[in-house]
């Protein structure tokens, strides 16, 4: 019995996926519930499983775009598995014994030198293939081992020039190479083209003093670890600035909804992370009320997910606001891109020891520069501008976050 594989629906608003690998050969046996294949959309990647356990027959390829509901594979039902070799009977392998082997003596059957030739042309470093044999059936015999010699020393003896290949020049590398958008890639651009083509976006651009969250997360890092399973890490710190800014400014937490401004009375935190496939951004839902070492384990766990790619649509849909950390890359400045149809995205950049002016003296400070890209549509300068004033307060005083003033 033959049972057909087809793309199953993996979401409202998804209406074609691209096959991006086979996990299976075909005529493969297959369990059922075995991954088979993975198919991907254009905000996630999903594992395709045998519905029986049988032989796999493939219909589409690698790299074929299907709508959903599309024919992948078919299983035969039926076959069965393949089981690990056996031992030959005992009668048979008597039977093995008892052939005749046909013994061939490559050294006087075909040509090749005898041994006492092969033993000379060696030393001498000639090809054997380079040598006419007079023996029997052309074979080599000692004397024509004697008298041979290498390629070029017979050109030289017959006073001919050795023909040299020239060495090709090489300017440098010149290679292109050609690799097909996966539909991850290519929604990315759409929305990012059509973002600024959308949206009225600025960037404003702030400072921060890392050194008390520094200080204090290295005071407590270690406990923190070993009470709550996680490491202190400053995504949690931004997430919990943020949270509170949002609180003094909700139009940094709205959206525009066609003639309407739609305000949020919670955070759900976009975390923008870099994923094999392209640029993901899964949710950290009612972020406002998650302490530090529940964001971490929620970043932890997002992180790991986007990295195997197993995020589902669910994972990624929504987001009130988006953090997005360059820093990590080693960037200094930039302006993020706003996070459609949210309205504002804060970027974090690389922490680097500065001079700096600090009651009337010049230290060396940890200093990291902040970027807020919003749409002015919905924020005004002073909104913006108040926002990231208020995250730079509460990072240089982190006591700030636990007391909430």
């Amino acid at each position: 019995m033959s049972l057909e594989i087809k793309v199953p629906p993996v979401g409202e608003s998804i209406s074609e996926v691209v096959l991006s690998q086979w996990k299976k050969n075909d005529g493969d046996f297959v369990e059922m519930d075995e991954v088979i294949a993975e198919l991907e959309s254009d905000k996630a990647t999903f594992e395709l499983t045998a519905e029986a356990a049988g032989t796999l027959k493939i219909i589409a390829q690698e790299g074929d775009t299907l709508p959903i509901g599309a024919p992948v594979c078919t299983i035969e039902e039926g076959a069965a598995s393949p089981k690990k070799a056996e031992e030959q009977p005992a009668d048979t392998a008597k039977e093995e014994i008892s052939k005749p082997v046909a013994v061939s003596d490559k050294s006087y059957a075909s040509g090749a030198p005898s041994p006492a030739a092969a033993k000379i042309l060696a030393e001498k470093g000639v090809d054997p293939a380079t040598v006419t044999g007079s023996g029997p059936d052309g074979r080599l015999t000692k004397e024509d081992a004697l008298k041979s010699s290498k390629p070029a020393e017979a050109a030289k003896a017959r006073q001919e020039p050795v023909k040299v290949a020239a060495a090709p020049v090489v300017a440098g590398s010149r290679n292109e190479r050609r690799e097909k958008m996966s539909s991850l890639r290519k929604t990315v651009a759409k929305r990012l083209v059509t973002v600024k083509n959308e949206t009225a976006m600025l960037t404003t651009f702030n400072e921060v003093d890392m050194r008390p969250v520094m200080d204090l997360r290295g005071k407590y890092k270690d406990k923190f670890k070993e009470k709550f399973g996680v490491g202190l890490g400053f995504m949690s710190f931004f997430s919990k600035a943020v949270c509170e800014a949002l609180k003094d400014f909700p139009s940094v937490n709205a959206r525009i909804d066609g003639e309407e401004i739609v305000y949020n009375d919670f955070v759900d935190i976009s975390i923008a992370v870099s994923a094999p496939k392209g640029l993901v951004v899964p949710v950290i839902r009612n972020a406002e009320s998650m302490s530090l070492d529940q964001i971490e384990k929620a970043v932890v766990e997002l992180a790991g997910k986007a990295r195997d790619s197993k995020l589902t649509i669910e994972e990624m849909t929504g987001g009130t606001f988006t953090i997005t950390n360059g820093g990590v890359f080693g960037s200094m400045m930039s302006t993020p891109i706003i996070n459609a149809p949210q309205s504002a995205i804060l970027g974090m950049h690389n922490i680097v020891e500065r001079p700096v002016a600090l009651d009337g003296q010049v230290v060396i400070r940890p200093i990291m520069y902040i970027a807020l890209s919003y749409d002015h549509r919905i924020i005004d300068g002073r909104e913006s501008v108040g926002f990231l004033v208020r995250v730079k307060q509460l990072l240089e005083d982190p006591a700030r976050l636990l007391l909430g003033v």
